[in-house]
């Protein structure tokens, strides 16, 4: 169930410092389950951790490895709220149910907090969330929002003068931030395997390299690869970008994107930290979003450069680069030691996508960039309405969503609004 991009390269900064490795054995033959879920990355791994808890017989099944999809590959920034902003969540929920939706969000993170401490995850956790605006008359916006968590009663943050933030980051290309202490960045890949050592610890059973070939939503639902088939009682799908047409009613109702990142060797602590000054995750406030932050062992890493052709370029180091060194010129001569990609899945509305399929079939997916948090949270709210607490995730699967485009005009549409956003960024 999983589509990977067009001659990426095989191994990323994320793969190369992986702290464990979670052994898992592979599907033969046919298997129940009381809960079957396809997909091992954070909304899986997260399903099938709470559930196995509870005492349910998971099967999870993965196309690739574990983290193979966004889990880990992604930039590692924990956010807040979601990609739509509060207002579009108002819209489709009503201010009450919406400042419930943001407080599930802000569940999310300490969600993550809780896992570290509890399933012994190293990770690399880091809190601070520098957001860059690229244009003075953008300042005004900065204010908009930091008045917004305020009334939300999110708090901790911080509007930065330009002069203030070029005291945290050594770049004078912005124009002001917007800090957050309730946000940050970690080492997705590892915080991504220790959730499944953790589903594994609690009873739950991984099968790696099982791509699902067939799926029955309807109310005895079964998974079926080449080498299997798992009938379950209930079904989690979790595929998120990486899904395809393998389950035909969630076909267009995500999009899959391409974003890039790289990782310049070792910089050395002074220099790493006359970058970034106090570890935290930067972004700029563009719709097409540059984001970076230190790494532990004191790299760069940069991403961004969101792609609907799937198109890869010749060079992804060589792509990027200007990128980064648009933001730092101190770092036009640093060799850069890895560069990857992968697909994040977004909605039409940028807000999450989930529900049913049937009564025993849930999914959610379309993160729209901010999975780090919410894919985790999706999760957990999936088990628990497969265990009958379903009031969570009902409020959470009213919102409503209008499906891509498909057939021969689905990439071309696509790409020509990419370039729409590229030139606002530019232009506002």
């Amino acid at each position: 169930m999983s589509t990977p991009l067009p001659n990426m390269p095989s191994k990323s900064y994320y793969q190369a410092t992986a702290n464990r490795v979670v052994k898992t054995n592979a599907l033969q033959g046919d298997t129940n389950a009381d809960v079957v879920v396809i997909g091992a990355g954070y909304t899986g791994l997260s399903a099938a951790l709470e559930l196995a808890k509870a005492g349910y017989k998971v099967v999870v099944l993965e196309a690739h490895e574990i983290g193979h999809g966004a889990s880990g590959r992604n930039g590692g920034q924990i956010c807040t709220g979601f990609s739509s902003g509060q207002a579009k969540v108002e819209g489709q929920l009503g201010k009450a149910d919406a400042r419930r939706a943001f407080a599930l969000a802000e569940e999310s993170k300490k969600l993550i907090v809780e896992r570290i401490a509890g399933h012994e995850i190293d990770c690399d956790l880091q809190w601070g969330y520098l957001h860059c605006t690229p244009k003075p008359h953008q300042f005004k916006h900065l204010e908009e929002w930091a008045a917004e968590y305020e009334a939300l009663g999110y708090g901790g943050n911080t509007l930065l003068s330009k002069a203030e933030l070029e005291q945290k980051i050594g770049t004078t290309i912005y124009h002001g931030a917007l800090r957050e202490s309730h946000a940050g960045h970690m080492h997705p890949l590892n915080y991504c395997l220790g959730l499944a050592a953790a589903a594994q610890k609690a009873g739950a059973v991984i099968h790696e390299n099982a791509p699902v070939i067939e799926v029955d939503t309807g109310r005895s639902p079964f998974a079926r690869t080449a080498k299997g088939k798992v009938s379950a009682k209930f079904m989690v799908i979790a595929g998120n970008a990486y899904l395809g047409r393998s389950v035909k009613p969630l076909y267009g109702r995500v999009m899959p994107v391409a974003s890039y990142i790289i990782a310049t060797e070792p910089l050395g602590e002074a220099q790493a930290t006359a970058l970034i000054r106090d570890n935290e995750a930067v972004a700029n406030t563009n719709f097409i979003v540059d984001y970076f932050r230190r790494s532990k062992d004191h790299r760069m890493l940069f991403g961004g450069r969101a792609s609907y052709s799937g198109r890869m370029p010749a060079s992804l180091a060589e792509y990027m680069r200007p990128r980064m060194t648009h933001v730092y010129p101190q770092l036009k001569d640093v060799k850069i030691d890895y560069a990857w990609g992968g697909y994040i899945a977004i909605t039409s509305n940028r807000i999450p996508d989930c529900g049913r399929l049937s009564p025993t079939v849930y999914y959610a997916h379309g993160y729209s960039g901010q999975g780090v948090a919410l894919a985790g949270l999706y999760g957990k709210l999936m088990a628990e309405a497969v265990r009958g607490t379903a009031e969570r995730f009902d409020l959470l699967a009213r919102v409503k969503h209008l499906p891509f485009p498909g057939g021969a005009a689905r990439t071309p549409l696509l790409v020509a609004a990419m370039a729409y956003y590229r030139l606002r960024d530019a232009l506002s």
